[in-house]
């Protein structure tokens, strides 16, 4: 027996409305990859992807590849993505969309995302709650990506693959999800009848941006922390960021924001002014993500708890026995204010 829920998924009438123009309706949701990673110590890991689509082009128009649960900051990150200019000139998709079509998940109900949409007038809709059809074309184009590219790469979760042995790292999958994407803009879309980017430049027209980079990451970067500058440079996560615009600030306390992905670099801000990005002395050309110093920090702690119980025991059996009396002329060392 068929309950309303079921009945109404089978039999009833789904519209297929597509957007006027370009940017005026974007969509966003994330879906988990059918791929094993290698993730920090060696670990199998599945990642996820957060996808940003044009509804009227179908262009992709960012994109985020990341390990965890979604979160507000990963949703921010594809945005940022998608609404800046790319350093490809062939990702010709850009700007602030009229309306952003999301879900109802945590991430994409935060007042972070409200904040930002507010601030660059953007209009969020959730679709209904268990009722994903208002979302099919970016559902579609996952099906896309599970077919043809995960289907190529080792690590693959599917038929025939009981035990997949990642070989692949989050770096190496995001540079594999870039250039299909690269790939899937400039083919012809079969609905469409031209490639999504085709689509989405049109007859020439200007989208909508905000005033500079900087702008946007203030609203959608929302990873803020403050800090007093001191001599040495900024003091965060155990690395140490330096930069030469720093040295009127020394015993000043600073924001700092910056990108969970790769906090090689962090971005300075004096009340809400951006100051300069700081990078981290120690490695200047290493990209690293906060979860990934995270995760070493968690497991070099677990190392030392090791070592500290191993040696215990060994300990424990020099001491001398307990009905043996301590030697009437030991002296104890002395200790000085400096070793507390």
């Amino acid at each position: 027996m068929e309950g309303p829920t079921s009945y109404r998924d089978k039999h009833e009438l789904v519209f297929r409305r597509r957007a006027e123009r370009p940017n005026q309706t974007w969509q966003a949701d994330h879906t988990e990859l059918d791929v094993l990673v290698t993730g920090v110590g060696g670990k199998p890991d599945r990642p996820w992807l957060t996808i940003v689509m044009d509804d009227y082009s179908r262009g992709i128009c960012g994109y985020t590849v990341f390990t965890g649960a979604p979160s507000a900051i990963n949703t921010a990150l594809a945005l940022r993505q998608a609404i800046w200019r790319k350093t490809d000139p062939a990702w010709a998709m850009c700007g602030i969309p009229d309306i952003l079509h999301v879900d109802h998940g945590s991430d994409f109900t935060s007042h972070h995302l409200e904040r930002t949409a507010i601030e660059l007038r953007i209009r969020i809709i959730h679709s209904t709650v268990g009722r994903p059809q208002g979302r099919g074309k970016i559902e579609r184009f996952f099906r896309t990506i599970n077919t043809e590219l995960l289907a190529t790469l080792p690590g693959r979760i599917g038929p025939g693959s009981r035990k997949p042995q990642p070989t692949l790292d989050l770096p190496a999958l995001d540079q594999a999800v870039s250039a299909f994407i690269s790939t899937y803009n400039e083919r012809t879309h079969r609905e469409l009848g031209l490639s999504p980017r085709d689509a989405w430049v049109a007859e020439g027209w200007l989208p909508r941006m905000p005033t500079s980079l900087e702008e946007l990451d203030g609203l959608l970067l929302t990873v803020p922390k403050s800090r007093v500058v001191q001599r040495d440079g900024i003091h965060f996560q155990g690395q140490r960021y330096l930069a030469p615009t720093l040295a009127p600030f020394v015993g000043h306390t600073i924001t700092i924001r910056y990108d969970p992905r790769d906090i090689s670099e962090i971005r300075v801000y004096d009340r809400n002014i951006f100051v300069c990005v700081a990078v981290d002395e120690a490695h200047p050309n290493l990209r690293m993500s906060l979860r990934d110093i995270e995760t070493a920090r968690r497991a070099r702690r677990k190392q030392l708890r090791h070592t500290i119980n191993d040696r215990i025991p060994t300990t424990a059996a020099r001491e001398e026995p307990r009905d043996v009396a301590p030697a009437p002329h030991r002296r104890r060392l002395r200790t000085y204010e400096e070793d507390e």
